[in-house]
């Protein structure tokens, strides 16, 4: 019997810190990227708590306008190129989803053009 594939190659079944010199070789890269990455005694930056799909009060109505018409542009996208790849009886179907998607779009950009901004 023929197999299609040929066995894979050999591994060192080894790990790369058996031996001292890869051991100090990797602790100095370690070393390095710490030193630059994350210097001794910085603190990183504050992580904001705030979830985005959590909706809170505290978002802004010019922030939940921008995301929502960006997922909409999104899957108005994703409908289009999803649509070549169905048959056409289905396709039809698709395309009028995605029509309504850039409809809905439409409306939330006309939204976001009519709002005055503070400042």
């Amino acid at each position: 019997m023929i197999k299609p594939t040929p066995n894979p190659p050999e591994t060192d079944p080894t790990s790369p810190y058996e031996s001292i010199d890869s051991r100090r070789l990797s602790e100095a890269a370690d070393r390095a990227l710490d030193h630059y990455l994350c210097p001794p005694g910085s603190t990183p930056p504050p992580r904001k708590t705030r979830r985005m799909y959590a909706v809170t009060a505290d978002f802004k109505n010019e922030e939940l306008l921008a995301d929502a018409s960006e997922t909409l542009a999104s899957a108005r996208t994703i409908a289009h190129d999803f649509a070549h790849l169905i048959p056409a009886s289905q396709r039809r179907t698709l395309l009028g989803i995605a029509q309504l998607i850039m409809l809905g779009e439409l409306a939330v950009n006309r939204v976001i053009d009519n709002l005055e901004l503070p400042g």
